[in-house]
Protein backbone atom coordinates (compact mmCIF):
# COMPACT_ATOMS: atom_id res chain seq x y z
CA UNK A 1 0.00 0.00 0.00
CA UNK A 2 1.32 3.01 -0.67
CA UNK A 3 1.43 6.43 2.19
CA UNK A 4 1.89 9.94 1.88
CA UNK A 5 4.12 11.98 4.16
CA UNK A 6 3.46 15.41 5.43
CA UNK A 7 6.10 17.62 7.61
CA UNK A 8 5.26 20.74 9.17
CA UNK A 9 8.68 22.56 10.02
CA UNK A 10 7.22 25.33 12.39
CA UNK A 11 8.92 27.85 14.64
CA UNK A 12 8.79 26.05 18.16
CA UNK A 13 8.84 22.23 16.38
CA UNK A 14 8.30 19.97 13.59
CA UNK A 15 5.73 17.43 12.64
CA UNK A 16 5.61 14.62 10.54
CA UNK A 17 2.71 12.92 9.75
CA UNK A 18 1.57 9.71 7.71
CA UNK A 19 -1.50 9.24 5.55
CA UNK A 20 -2.51 6.05 3.67
CA UNK A 21 -4.67 6.34 0.46
CA UNK A 22 -8.13 6.84 1.85
CA UNK A 23 -6.27 9.93 3.95
CA UNK A 24 -6.20 7.81 7.28
CA UNK A 25 -3.42 9.07 9.54
CA UNK A 26 -0.75 5.99 9.96
CA UNK A 27 1.51 7.54 12.47
CA UNK A 28 2.79 10.67 13.71
CA UNK A 29 5.94 12.31 15.01
CA UNK A 30 6.60 15.36 16.78
CA UNK A 31 10.24 17.24 17.72
CA UNK A 32 10.55 20.74 19.80
CA UNK A 33 13.04 23.50 19.42
CA UNK A 34 13.66 26.78 21.29
CA UNK A 35 13.84 30.03 19.47
CA UNK A 36 17.47 31.68 20.46
CA UNK A 37 17.27 35.47 21.80
CA UNK A 38 20.68 36.97 22.18
CA UNK A 39 19.25 40.15 21.72
CA UNK A 40 15.87 41.97 22.27
CA UNK A 41 14.44 41.91 19.45
CA UNK A 42 15.84 38.74 17.66
CA UNK A 43 14.60 35.29 17.04
CA UNK A 44 16.44 32.55 16.02
CA UNK A 45 16.51 29.27 14.93
CA UNK A 46 19.51 26.57 14.90
CA UNK A 47 19.41 25.85 11.41
CA UNK A 48 21.17 22.41 12.08
CA UNK A 49 19.26 21.31 15.00
CA UNK A 50 15.86 21.84 12.91
CA UNK A 51 16.89 19.71 10.20
CA UNK A 52 17.93 17.18 12.28
CA UNK A 53 14.85 17.24 14.19
CA UNK A 54 13.30 17.20 11.06
CA UNK A 55 14.97 13.99 10.05
CA UNK A 56 14.05 12.48 13.05
CA UNK A 57 10.02 13.09 13.01
CA UNK A 58 10.72 11.51 9.29
CA UNK A 59 12.44 8.45 10.37
CA UNK A 60 9.65 7.86 13.46
CA UNK A 61 6.62 8.37 11.43
CA UNK A 62 8.30 6.14 8.98
CA UNK A 63 9.61 3.01 10.94
CA UNK A 64 5.84 2.54 12.40
CA UNK A 65 4.86 1.36 8.56
CA UNK A 66 3.81 -2.11 9.25
CA UNK A 67 3.01 -2.46 5.27
CA UNK A 68 3.98 -0.34 1.91
CA UNK A 69 5.97 2.27 1.81
CA UNK A 70 6.31 6.59 1.26
CA UNK A 71 5.56 6.74 -1.98
CA UNK A 72 5.70 10.94 -1.91
CA UNK A 73 6.45 13.80 0.69
CA UNK A 74 5.63 17.37 0.82
CA UNK A 75 6.54 20.08 3.08
CA UNK A 76 4.83 22.97 5.05
CA UNK A 77 7.06 25.70 6.52
CA UNK A 78 7.11 28.43 8.72
CA UNK A 79 7.07 31.74 6.50
CA UNK A 80 9.73 34.36 6.20
CA UNK A 81 12.52 32.40 8.26
CA UNK A 82 15.61 31.52 6.07
CA UNK A 83 19.49 30.17 6.63
CA UNK A 84 22.54 31.52 4.55
CA UNK A 85 24.35 28.85 3.19
CA UNK A 86 28.15 28.68 1.84
CA UNK A 87 29.66 26.39 -1.15
CA UNK A 88 30.19 23.62 1.38
CA UNK A 89 26.42 23.56 2.55
CA UNK A 90 26.80 24.42 5.95
CA UNK A 91 24.76 27.10 7.62
CA UNK A 92 26.90 30.40 7.56
CA UNK A 93 24.57 31.48 10.43
CA UNK A 94 21.22 30.47 12.46
CA UNK A 95 17.83 31.39 10.98
CA UNK A 96 16.15 34.55 11.19
CA UNK A 97 12.32 33.75 12.07
CA UNK A 98 9.43 35.75 11.71
CA UNK A 99 9.08 37.47 15.49
CA UNK A 100 12.78 38.69 14.50
CA UNK A 101 12.19 42.52 14.53
CA UNK A 102 15.82 43.41 14.09
CA UNK A 103 15.87 44.75 10.60
CA UNK A 104 12.72 47.41 11.80
CA UNK A 105 15.74 49.94 10.97
CA UNK A 106 16.00 48.80 7.00
CA UNK A 107 12.30 49.64 6.36
CA UNK A 108 11.53 53.16 5.79
CA UNK A 109 15.08 54.14 3.76
CA UNK A 110 14.67 51.48 1.50
CA UNK A 111 11.11 51.41 0.86
CA UNK A 112 11.28 54.99 0.50
CA UNK A 113 13.87 54.88 -2.28
CA UNK A 114 12.05 51.53 -3.43
CA UNK A 115 8.70 52.93 -3.54
CA UNK A 116 6.07 50.96 -1.40
CA UNK A 117 3.25 51.12 -3.61
CA UNK A 118 5.29 49.71 -6.26
CA UNK A 119 6.23 46.91 -3.90
CA UNK A 120 2.75 45.98 -2.89
CA UNK A 121 2.10 45.75 -6.47
CA UNK A 122 5.10 43.59 -7.29
CA UNK A 123 5.11 41.52 -3.75
CA UNK A 124 1.23 41.65 -2.41
CA UNK A 125 2.78 42.21 0.85
CA UNK A 126 3.52 45.54 2.63
CA UNK A 127 6.56 46.44 4.36
CA UNK A 128 7.69 44.61 7.90
CA UNK A 129 10.50 43.13 10.01
CA UNK A 130 9.43 39.79 9.62
CA UNK A 131 9.78 39.69 5.96
CA UNK A 132 13.01 37.86 4.37
CA UNK A 133 14.03 41.09 2.22
CA UNK A 134 14.74 43.35 5.33
CA UNK A 135 16.19 40.74 7.45
CA UNK A 136 18.72 40.37 4.20
CA UNK A 137 19.05 44.01 3.97
CA UNK A 138 20.31 43.85 7.57
CA UNK A 139 22.53 41.05 7.46
CA UNK A 140 24.18 42.95 4.25
CA UNK A 141 24.85 46.21 6.71
CA UNK A 142 25.65 44.31 9.92
CA UNK A 143 27.15 40.96 8.91
CA UNK A 144 29.29 41.91 5.91
CA UNK A 145 31.47 38.71 5.88
CA UNK A 146 28.74 36.32 5.96
CA UNK A 147 27.06 37.76 3.33
CA UNK A 148 30.40 37.70 0.97
CA UNK A 149 30.53 33.56 1.72
CA UNK A 150 26.62 33.36 1.22
CA UNK A 151 26.58 30.75 -1.65
CA UNK A 152 22.28 30.36 -1.32
CA UNK A 153 19.49 31.91 0.58
CA UNK A 154 17.31 29.03 1.81
CA UNK A 155 14.02 28.84 3.43
CA UNK A 156 13.05 25.88 5.50
CA UNK A 157 11.24 23.44 2.72
CA UNK A 158 14.50 23.94 0.17
CA UNK A 159 16.59 23.86 2.58
CA UNK A 160 14.62 20.06 3.86
CA UNK A 161 15.03 19.09 0.36
CA UNK A 162 18.94 20.07 0.03
CA UNK A 163 19.00 17.58 2.93
CA UNK A 164 17.70 15.30 1.47
CA UNK A 165 19.72 15.34 -1.66
CA UNK A 166 18.08 17.54 -4.24
CA UNK A 167 20.88 19.44 -5.05
CA UNK A 168 18.94 22.25 -7.13
CA UNK A 169 15.86 22.75 -4.56
CA UNK A 170 12.54 24.15 -5.35
CA UNK A 171 9.60 25.82 -3.19
CA UNK A 172 6.14 26.20 -3.49
CA UNK A 173 5.03 29.95 -4.95
CA UNK A 174 2.95 30.58 -1.41
CA UNK A 175 6.56 30.41 0.54
CA UNK A 176 8.14 32.27 -2.26
CA UNK A 177 5.55 35.00 -1.57
CA UNK A 178 6.75 35.58 2.01
CA UNK A 179 10.36 36.39 0.82
CA UNK A 180 9.02 39.43 -0.55
CA UNK A 181 11.61 39.07 -3.50
CA UNK A 182 8.49 37.08 -5.81
CA UNK A 183 6.14 38.91 -7.96
CA UNK A 184 2.63 37.37 -7.02
CA UNK A 185 1.42 37.68 -10.66
CA UNK A 186 4.27 36.49 -13.02
CA UNK A 187 5.08 33.49 -10.25
CA UNK A 188 8.93 34.84 -10.57
CA UNK A 189 11.40 36.63 -8.29
CA UNK A 190 11.41 40.10 -9.42
CA UNK A 191 14.70 40.99 -10.59
CA UNK A 192 14.53 44.81 -9.67
CA UNK A 193 14.11 43.95 -5.94
CA UNK A 194 17.16 41.49 -5.91
CA UNK A 195 19.76 43.48 -7.67
CA UNK A 196 18.62 46.77 -5.50
CA UNK A 197 19.62 44.08 -2.60
CA UNK A 198 22.73 42.74 -4.27
CA UNK A 199 21.26 38.79 -4.83
CA UNK A 200 21.79 36.92 -7.53
CA UNK A 201 18.29 34.57 -8.78
CA UNK A 202 21.07 31.60 -8.77
CA UNK A 203 21.13 32.09 -5.10
CA UNK A 204 17.59 31.19 -4.79
CA UNK A 205 15.53 28.20 -4.88
CA UNK A 206 13.28 27.49 -8.20
CA UNK A 207 9.80 28.71 -7.57
CA UNK A 208 7.34 26.27 -8.83
CA UNK A 209 3.33 25.69 -8.15
CA UNK A 210 2.27 23.72 -4.55
CA UNK A 211 2.27 20.34 -5.80
CA UNK A 212 4.93 20.38 -8.42
CA UNK A 213 7.80 17.48 -7.83
CA UNK A 214 10.99 19.08 -6.45
CA UNK A 215 12.92 15.61 -6.68
CA UNK A 216 13.79 12.51 -5.25
CA UNK A 217 15.54 11.36 -1.56
CA UNK A 218 18.75 10.41 -1.87
CA UNK A 219 18.90 6.58 -1.74
CA UNK A 220 21.23 6.33 1.01
CA UNK A 221 19.29 8.72 2.94
CA UNK A 222 16.37 7.20 1.99
CA UNK A 223 17.82 4.02 3.31
CA UNK A 224 18.56 5.56 6.46
CA UNK A 225 14.83 7.42 7.18
CA UNK A 226 13.21 4.16 6.33
CA UNK A 227 12.19 5.94 2.87
CA UNK A 228 11.57 4.30 -0.40
CA UNK A 229 14.34 4.91 -2.44
CA UNK A 230 11.87 6.46 -5.56
CA UNK A 231 10.07 8.62 -2.84
CA UNK A 232 9.31 11.68 -4.23
CA UNK A 233 9.30 15.72 -2.65
CA UNK A 234 7.20 17.83 -3.94
CA UNK A 235 6.43 21.36 -3.38
CA UNK A 236 4.46 22.53 -0.31
CA UNK A 237 4.99 26.06 0.74
CA UNK A 238 3.72 28.36 3.41
CA UNK A 239 2.17 26.78 6.39
CA UNK A 240 -1.37 29.15 6.36
CA UNK A 241 -2.33 27.68 3.27
CA UNK A 242 -0.64 24.55 3.55
CA UNK A 243 -3.47 24.34 6.76
CA UNK A 244 -6.04 25.89 4.34
CA UNK A 245 -5.73 22.98 1.96
CA UNK A 246 -5.51 20.22 4.94
CA UNK A 247 -8.86 22.40 5.82
CA UNK A 248 -10.63 21.99 2.33
CA UNK A 249 -10.47 25.96 2.49
CA UNK A 250 -10.09 25.80 -1.30
CA UNK A 251 -13.12 27.49 -2.95
CA UNK A 252 -14.21 31.85 -2.63
CA UNK A 253 -16.10 32.10 0.30
CA UNK A 254 -14.69 29.24 2.25
CA UNK A 255 -11.45 30.34 4.91
CA UNK A 256 -9.39 28.17 7.47
CA UNK A 257 -9.38 29.74 11.09
CA UNK A 258 -6.18 28.28 12.65
CA UNK A 259 -6.64 28.77 16.22
CA UNK A 260 -2.83 28.23 17.75
CA UNK A 261 -0.68 30.37 19.37
CA UNK A 262 -1.13 32.43 16.49
CA UNK A 263 -5.04 33.49 15.29
CA UNK A 264 -5.23 33.17 11.72
CA UNK A 265 -7.29 33.67 9.13
CA UNK A 266 -6.70 32.24 5.35
CA UNK A 267 -9.51 32.82 3.07
CA UNK A 268 -9.36 31.23 -0.55
CA UNK A 269 -10.12 33.44 -4.01
CA UNK A 270 -10.02 32.45 -7.41
CA UNK A 271 -7.76 35.83 -8.23
CA UNK A 272 -5.26 38.15 -6.91
CA UNK A 273 -6.83 41.30 -5.21
CA UNK A 274 -4.76 44.42 -5.04
CA UNK A 275 -7.11 46.92 -3.36
CA UNK A 276 -5.38 50.13 -1.29
CA UNK A 277 -7.75 49.07 1.39
CA UNK A 278 -5.95 45.81 1.37
CA UNK A 279 -2.86 47.58 1.26
CA UNK A 280 -3.72 50.59 3.83
CA UNK A 281 -4.59 47.32 6.34
CA UNK A 282 -1.64 45.19 5.49
CA UNK A 283 -3.92 42.26 4.28
CA UNK A 284 -1.49 40.96 1.77
CA UNK A 285 -2.14 38.74 -1.48
CA UNK A 286 -0.43 35.37 -2.80
CA UNK A 287 -0.29 32.45 -4.24
CA UNK A 288 -2.61 29.14 -1.95
CA UNK A 289 -1.67 25.68 -2.62
CA UNK A 290 -4.74 25.00 -4.38
CA UNK A 291 -3.87 25.14 -8.10
CA UNK A 292 -4.92 28.37 -9.74
CA UNK A 293 -6.40 30.06 -6.61
CA UNK A 294 -5.12 33.22 -4.10
CA UNK A 295 -5.19 33.86 -0.64
CA UNK A 296 -4.73 36.20 1.79
CA UNK A 297 -3.53 36.19 5.66
CA UNK A 298 -5.57 37.91 8.75
CA UNK A 299 -3.94 37.10 12.28
CA UNK A 300 -3.12 38.06 15.26
CA UNK A 301 0.29 37.30 16.74
CA UNK A 302 -1.67 37.02 20.32
CA UNK A 303 -3.85 33.73 20.19
CA UNK A 304 -3.43 30.76 22.19
CA UNK A 305 -0.06 32.01 23.70
CA UNK A 306 -2.41 34.59 25.66
CA UNK A 307 -4.20 31.51 27.36
CA UNK A 308 -0.91 29.95 27.95
CA UNK A 309 0.26 33.15 29.62
CA UNK A 310 -2.78 33.20 31.68
CA UNK A 311 -2.15 29.55 32.78
CA UNK A 312 1.44 30.04 33.63
CA UNK A 313 0.51 33.04 35.87
CA UNK A 314 -2.58 32.58 37.43
CA UNK A 315 -3.11 28.41 36.56
CA UNK A 316 -1.09 26.65 39.30
CA UNK A 317 -3.92 25.21 40.55
CA UNK A 318 -5.25 23.51 37.19
CA UNK A 319 -1.74 22.52 36.47
CA UNK A 320 -1.52 20.72 39.48
CA UNK A 321 -4.74 19.15 39.02
CA UNK A 322 -4.49 18.24 35.84
CA UNK A 323 -1.44 16.27 36.50
CA UNK A 324 -3.73 13.89 39.48
CA UNK A 325 -6.61 13.61 36.70
CA UNK A 326 -4.02 13.02 33.65
CA UNK A 327 -6.03 15.80 31.51
CA UNK A 328 -5.14 18.87 30.22
CA UNK A 329 -4.75 22.18 32.17
CA UNK A 330 -5.86 24.20 29.50
CA UNK A 331 -9.69 22.55 29.34
CA UNK A 332 -10.01 22.57 33.45
CA UNK A 333 -9.05 26.72 32.87
CA UNK A 334 -11.62 26.76 29.87
CA UNK A 335 -14.71 24.90 31.61
CA UNK A 336 -14.39 27.44 34.22
CA UNK A 337 -15.38 30.10 31.89
CA UNK A 338 -18.80 32.11 32.53
CA UNK A 339 -21.27 31.53 29.99
CA UNK A 340 -22.22 34.86 30.03
CA UNK A 341 -20.20 37.29 27.99
CA UNK A 342 -17.81 39.41 30.11
CA UNK A 343 -18.07 43.02 31.80
CA UNK A 344 -14.60 43.42 30.15
CA UNK A 345 -12.78 44.80 27.50
CA UNK A 346 -9.69 43.80 26.90
CA UNK A 347 -6.90 44.99 23.49
CA UNK A 348 -5.28 41.49 23.04
CA UNK A 349 -1.93 43.38 22.12
CA UNK A 350 0.42 40.98 24.25
CA UNK A 351 2.61 40.43 21.63
CA UNK A 352 2.78 42.96 18.36
CA UNK A 353 -0.09 42.81 16.96
CA UNK A 354 -0.24 41.73 13.44
CA UNK A 355 -3.02 42.93 10.77
CA UNK A 356 -4.33 45.34 10.25
CA UNK A 357 -1.89 47.86 12.25
CA UNK A 358 1.72 45.92 11.70
CA UNK A 359 2.66 47.45 15.39
CA UNK A 360 5.48 46.19 16.79
CA UNK A 361 5.62 48.96 19.98
CA UNK A 362 1.80 48.77 21.03
CA UNK A 363 0.53 47.02 24.35
CA UNK A 364 -2.25 45.19 25.64
CA UNK A 365 -4.73 46.45 27.98
CA UNK A 366 -7.58 44.98 30.19
CA UNK A 367 -10.43 47.95 30.43
CA UNK A 368 -13.41 47.67 33.46
CA UNK A 369 -11.76 46.08 36.08
CA UNK A 370 -13.28 46.10 39.89
CA UNK A 371 -13.67 44.23 43.36
CA UNK A 372 -16.26 42.09 41.55
CA UNK A 373 -14.03 40.62 38.80
CA UNK A 374 -13.25 37.26 38.77
CA UNK A 375 -10.33 35.26 37.91
CA UNK A 376 -12.52 33.01 35.42
CA UNK A 377 -14.06 36.28 33.94
CA UNK A 378 -10.53 38.04 32.87
CA UNK A 379 -9.73 34.62 31.36
CA UNK A 380 -13.22 35.03 29.23
CA UNK A 381 -12.15 38.64 28.38
CA UNK A 382 -9.15 37.49 27.20
CA UNK A 383 -10.01 35.22 24.73
CA UNK A 384 -13.26 37.73 24.02
CA UNK A 385 -10.31 40.27 22.43
CA UNK A 386 -8.32 37.83 20.47
CA UNK A 387 -12.11 36.78 18.93
CA UNK A 388 -12.60 40.62 18.27
CA UNK A 389 -9.70 40.98 16.35
CA UNK A 390 -10.13 38.32 14.28
CA UNK A 391 -13.55 39.88 13.65
CA UNK A 392 -11.64 43.46 12.87
CA UNK A 393 -10.14 41.48 10.37
CA UNK A 394 -12.64 40.18 8.85
CA UNK A 395 -15.42 42.75 8.29
CA UNK A 396 -11.81 44.66 6.47
CA UNK A 397 -11.35 42.00 4.14
CA UNK A 398 -15.33 41.78 3.94
CA UNK A 399 -14.81 45.93 2.94
CA UNK A 400 -12.10 45.35 0.23
CA UNK A 401 -13.78 42.54 -1.40
CA UNK A 402 -12.69 38.96 -0.01
CA UNK A 403 -15.71 38.04 1.46
CA UNK A 404 -15.89 34.82 3.60
CA UNK A 405 -18.90 32.99 4.34
CA UNK A 406 -17.83 29.75 6.58
CA UNK A 407 -14.86 29.32 8.58
CA UNK A 408 -13.13 25.81 9.41
CA UNK A 409 -11.35 26.04 12.50
CA UNK A 410 -8.43 24.10 13.37
CA UNK A 411 -5.56 23.71 15.37
CA UNK A 412 -5.21 23.64 19.65
CA UNK A 413 -7.94 26.15 19.66
CA UNK A 414 -10.50 23.63 18.10
CA UNK A 415 -10.25 21.41 20.77
CA UNK A 416 -12.77 23.15 23.17
CA UNK A 417 -16.23 23.39 22.03
CA UNK A 418 -16.69 26.28 24.64
CA UNK A 419 -13.63 28.33 22.89
CA UNK A 420 -15.53 27.60 19.64
CA UNK A 421 -18.56 28.77 20.85
CA UNK A 422 -17.02 32.10 21.70
CA UNK A 423 -15.43 32.81 18.54
CA UNK A 424 -18.35 32.04 16.58
CA UNK A 425 -21.03 34.34 19.77
CA UNK A 426 -18.19 37.10 18.55
CA UNK A 427 -17.68 36.93 15.16
CA UNK A 428 -21.07 36.18 14.35
CA UNK A 429 -20.19 33.32 11.91
CA UNK A 430 -20.62 29.50 11.67
CA UNK A 431 -17.51 27.66 12.40
CA UNK A 432 -17.14 24.31 10.72
CA UNK A 433 -15.12 21.51 12.82
CA UNK A 434 -13.49 18.96 11.44
CA UNK A 435 -12.26 15.73 11.63
CA UNK A 436 -8.26 17.06 10.68
CA UNK A 437 -6.21 16.98 13.56
CA UNK A 438 -2.77 18.27 11.55
CA UNK A 439 -4.41 20.27 8.84
CA UNK A 440 -1.13 21.47 7.37
CA UNK A 441 0.65 18.03 7.10
CA UNK A 442 -2.81 16.82 5.70
CA UNK A 443 -2.84 19.34 3.03
CA UNK A 444 1.14 18.57 1.69
CA UNK A 445 0.67 14.75 1.75
CA UNK A 446 -2.44 15.59 -0.48
CA UNK A 447 -0.14 17.70 -2.75
CA UNK A 448 1.88 14.38 -2.70
CA UNK A 449 -0.63 11.96 -3.39
CA UNK A 450 -2.10 14.03 -6.41
CA UNK A 451 1.55 14.39 -7.92
CA UNK A 452 1.96 10.21 -7.70
CA UNK A 453 -1.27 9.83 -8.73
CA UNK A 454 -2.62 12.63 -10.85
CA UNK A 455 -5.77 12.56 -9.35
CA UNK A 456 -7.11 16.44 -8.99
CA UNK A 457 -6.57 17.72 -5.88
CA UNK A 458 -10.28 19.02 -5.93
CA UNK A 459 -10.78 15.22 -5.59
CA UNK A 460 -8.51 14.20 -2.96
CA UNK A 461 -9.89 16.63 -1.05
CA UNK A 462 -13.41 15.75 -1.15
CA UNK A 463 -12.63 12.22 0.22
CA UNK A 464 -9.82 13.51 2.77
CA UNK A 465 -11.73 16.05 4.50
CA UNK A 466 -14.47 15.26 6.28
CA UNK A 467 -16.58 18.37 8.37
CA UNK A 468 -17.69 17.05 11.59
CA UNK A 469 -19.90 19.51 12.93
CA UNK A 470 -20.90 23.01 12.97
CA UNK A 471 -21.11 26.15 15.41
CA UNK A 472 -23.77 28.22 15.10
CA UNK A 473 -23.22 31.80 17.02
CA UNK A 474 -25.77 31.93 19.85
CA UNK A 475 -25.03 35.62 21.31
CA UNK A 476 -23.51 37.76 18.54
CA UNK A 477 -26.00 40.74 19.31
CA UNK A 478 -24.27 41.30 22.59
CA UNK A 479 -21.07 41.33 21.21
CA UNK A 480 -22.04 43.76 18.12
CA UNK A 481 -22.51 46.36 20.19
CA UNK A 482 -19.00 45.62 22.78
CA UNK A 483 -17.19 45.38 19.48
CA UNK A 484 -17.93 49.36 18.25
CA UNK A 485 -16.11 49.86 21.25
CA UNK A 486 -13.61 47.72 20.76
CA UNK A 487 -12.69 49.28 17.29
CA UNK A 488 -12.01 52.46 19.47
CA UNK A 489 -9.83 50.95 21.78
CA UNK A 490 -6.58 50.83 19.70
CA UNK A 491 -6.32 54.84 18.48
CA UNK A 492 -7.22 56.02 22.17
CA UNK A 493 -4.78 53.41 23.62
CA UNK A 494 -2.26 54.29 21.03
CA UNK A 495 -1.20 58.05 22.03
CA UNK A 496 -0.49 56.98 25.47
CA UNK A 497 2.25 54.52 24.16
Amino acid sequence: MNHYLGIDIGTSGCKAVIFDEEGRQVSIAYREYDIISKKPGWAELDTDEVIEKCFDVIRESAEHLDDGLVKGMGISSQGEAFTLIDKDGKALCNALVSSDIRANEMIGPWTEKFGEEKLYKITGHTPHPMFSLFKLLWIREHSPEIWEKTHRILCFEDLLQYRLGIKNPSMGWPLAGRTMLFDVVSHSWNREILDNIGIREGQLSNPLSSGSVAGVVNKEIAKELHLSESTIIVTGGHDQPCSALGAGAIEPGIAVYSSGTVECITPAFNKPIFTEGLRKNNLCTYDHTAPGMYATVAFSLTGGNILKWFRDEFGDNEVELAKCKNCDPFELLLEQMPDEPSRLLVLPYFTPSGTPYFDVSVKGAILGLDMSVTREEILKALLEGVAFEIKLNLDILHQSGYEVKELRVIGGGAKSIKHIQLKADVIGMPITILDVSEAGCMGVAMLAKSACTKQKISNIVLKWVKPVSKVEPKNHDHYKKKFDNYKKLYPALKKLY
